[in-house]
């Protein structure tokens, strides 16, 4: 086997940075992307974490000794070259700039590469990172830095039975394989999603096939789907829409024809956090398939508790044009890209929709939603909290899945009285009490009236405790006026004593007062009773305690 030297100088070489890419999917990434541009139909990645070995083969065209040499030692060597944007195959070229291939002299010490055509012989090379740095170091030339040859075990053992392909071997990995085989394929099945959208495109990790089945549990604890101009994604079809989970979705169209995609939200935003990572899924821009800016919510913040809930995926090819609009790192696209700063305003656009939706349909089911959407008032947000907080623990497990459902549905029909109950008897609570802290800080004498009511419901409280066979004090404030009721808390206050508007107000309300205080659901009729004269007496208060 000959021997083969980098394309471009070495000290170039260093100032590009070989550690460019510093992410171990990012390396896994590019050497998947090279394969899909070669006509891959599977890739194979072996991992030995005691070994701290990589092993990514790949069954595509391969490469004649003069492409090894000439294209991809070349750093900088575009496959794109005479206007050719696909492959034979018709697959829409991942790679641009031919510097990606720096991704795969970062991530290990030692890098074998082999790789033949049909009708050619094996050719291949070694990387060895720590000769290579003494020749930038030294300042050796191009032409006198050459490649190592491989091993003949290794030529023996990889490449006897290989038709056509490229196999890339990688010693030594840099700090080691930290991450679990299971993290590592649920993020290949996340972010290569070209490999799950070409049916003739197979990605295996350690003998076994990635696949959507990787994606279970995000796809159980999906609660909402927004689908973006029809997308044609198995992911939606085979997966989220006959998802027991889901509840809701609706068609968005975006002002961009060549958008497409989905967003969606989980029903609590631990679940968008990947296992024994840091990782946390979002919503990523896919172009030609390969993910080209991850969480693009960070170039359109709208600090709104919804985002913590989204995810989803993005494509928009229409980037992939003459303009080169990546980044030099290409893992993302330059920021201020006319064409990428109006998708970004096409999403904030789509994203306004979606979080009020959001916040409409998590009430509709009785759960928390967006504290600062102003659909609702403060008071009648807070009031469904409380009762969301409440019925939570009523409700059985998922593992009890039909009492579930009855009881959740129960639930519901609780949830649309609880609004107006919640609210009214927090009212209640607080105008009465007030009032008897106005009657006591202004020291208003009893009337007759009141004291009768006193002694009454004293007397009451003392007989059903001594049924009861209960001695512990009730009320924490055993004053007088915590015995009193509306009624004749108003008509105490009032100067002239006599049946005024207010005092007549607290009359109609006693009744419903204490329906509500026994958890009866009211009658439409009494829920406006209720209100109407509540604020009356809330006016009267007000203007009370606006002399306090």
């Amino acid at each position: 086997m000959n021997e083969y030297t980098f394309n471009i100088s070495l000290s170039i070489l260093n100032h590009l940075g070989r550690n460019l890419y510093r992410s171990f999917i990012t390396v896994l990434g590019e050497a998947i992307s090279n394969a899909w541009d070669a006509d891959a139909r599977n890739v194979r990645i072996t991992i030995d974490r005691d070994k701290g070995m990589l092993i990514i083969e790949d069954d595509g065209h391969g490469m004649t000794e003069d492409d090894f040499q000439n294209k991809f030692l070349k750093i900088g060597y575009s496959k794109r070259k005479n206007n050719v944007s696909a492959t034979e195959n018709g697959r829409p070229f991942i790679g641009r700039k031919g510097i990606g291939k720096l991704a795969l002299l970062s991530c290990a010490k030692r890098i074998t590469i082999l790789t033949k055509t049909v009708n050619t012989d094996l050719v291949g090379g070694i990387i060895d990172n720590s000769g290579l740095d003494e020749a930038i170091k030294d300042d050796v030339s191009t032409n006198e830095y050459k490649l190592g040859i491989p091993d003949a075990f290794i030529v023996d053992r990889f490449g006897k039975d290989m038709v056509s392909g490229t196999i890339i071997l990688f010693e030594e990995i840099n700090d080691g394989i930290r991450n679990r085989i299971q993290y590592i394929r649920k993020l290949v099945a996340l972010y290569f999603r070209f490999s799950l959208l070409d049916p003739s495109f197979h990605i295996f990790l350690n003998g076994s096939q990635i696949t959507l089945d990787e994606l279970t549990d995000l796809i159980n604890g999906t609660q909402f789907l927004w689908k973006i101009n029809n997308p044609n994604d198995p992911y939606i079809s085979e997966k989220l829409q006959i998802c027991e989970t889901l509840r809701k979705q609706k068609d968005l169209q975006a002002g961009i024809d060549a958008i497409s995609g989905f967003i969606a939200s989980v029903e609590r935003p631990s679940m968008l956090k990947i296992r024994e990572s840091e990782e946390k899924v979002s919503i990523d821009l896919y172009v030609n398939g390969r993910l080209r800016e991850k969480d693009i919510l960070k170039h359109i913040p709208t600090t709104r508790i919804v985002e913590s809930y989204l995810y989803g995926q993005i494509h928009y090819n229409a980037l992939d044009d003459e303009n080169d609009r990546f980044t030099s790192s290409r893992e993302g696209v330059v920021s201020d890209d006319p064409k990428f700063v109006a998708f970004l305003k096409e999403i904030e656009e789509l994203l306004r929709t979606i979080i009020d939706d959001w916040d409409k349909w998590r009430t509709e089911l009785n759960q928390d939603g967006d504290s600062e959407n102003k659909r609702i008032s403060r008071k009648e947000r807070k009031s469904k909290e409380l009762f969301n907080a409440v019925v939570d623990d009523f409700i059985p497990p998922k593992t009890n899945p039909s009492s579930r459902q009855k009881v959740e549905q129960w639930v519901y029909d609780l949830g649309r009285d609880a609004e107006f109950n919640f609210t009214s008897y927090g009212e209640c609570f607080v105008a009465e009490n007030l009032l008897r802290k106005y009657i006591d800080d202004k020291n208003i004498p009893y009337k007759d009236f009141l004291t009768r009511e006193i002694e009454q419901r004293k007397e009451s409280e003392r007989r059903n405790k001594e049924a009861a066979n209960i001695c512990i004090d009730i009320r924490q404030n055993n004053s007088d006026l915590s015995y009193a009721s509306m009624s004749n808390l108003a008509k105490n206050v009032d100067n002239s004593g006599t049946a005024t508007t207010v005092v007549q107000d607290a009359k109609e309300f006693k009744p419903i007062r204490d329906a509500l205080a026994h958890t009866s659901l009211l009658t439409n009729e009494a829920k406006s009773k209720l209100t109407s004269v509540f604020n009356n007496i809330k006016v009267r208060i007000i203007q009370l305690l606006n002399m306090a």
